[in-house]
């Protein structure tokens, strides 16, 4: 499987229940099974996720500041697949730990 290192992606919907839009962009890099992001747009400031790859399996933990000002973090569990275009497609299932909520949601590398 690719590496994530250096890819851009994007939500394809806006997340129900989350705070990610379609306008919010992810930043990736990864080294040795270690994965982390930078990622911003839409209602978040500034988020960081840092966590480990197994194979096609992303797990993860996440903090963020929205744009009213609020912190939240949560984890996530996301299954890498690739595109017939040979871009890659991330499904996840996240979970707030800050506040309540659970959902899924897909994000597409972007070129």
């Amino acid at each position: 499987m690719d590496s994530l290192d250096g890819r851009k992606f994007r939500a394809v919907a806006d997340t129900v229940g989350g705070e990610v839009e379609a306008t919010t962009e992810f930043t990736y890099h990864e080294k040795d099974g270690e994965i982390w992001a930078e990622y911003a747009g839409g209602k978040i400031s500034r988020g960081y996720l840092v966590g480990t790859r197994t194979g096609d399996t992303l797990d993860f933990r996440y903090a963020q500041l929205n744009t009213a000002g609020e912190t939240n973090t949560g984890h996530c569990v996301s299954r890498i697949e690739t595109l017939a275009d040979g871009r890659l497609r991330l499904t996840e299932k996240w979970e707030w730990e800050s506040r309540s909520g659970s959902g899924t949601s897909v994000v597409q590398e972007v070129r």
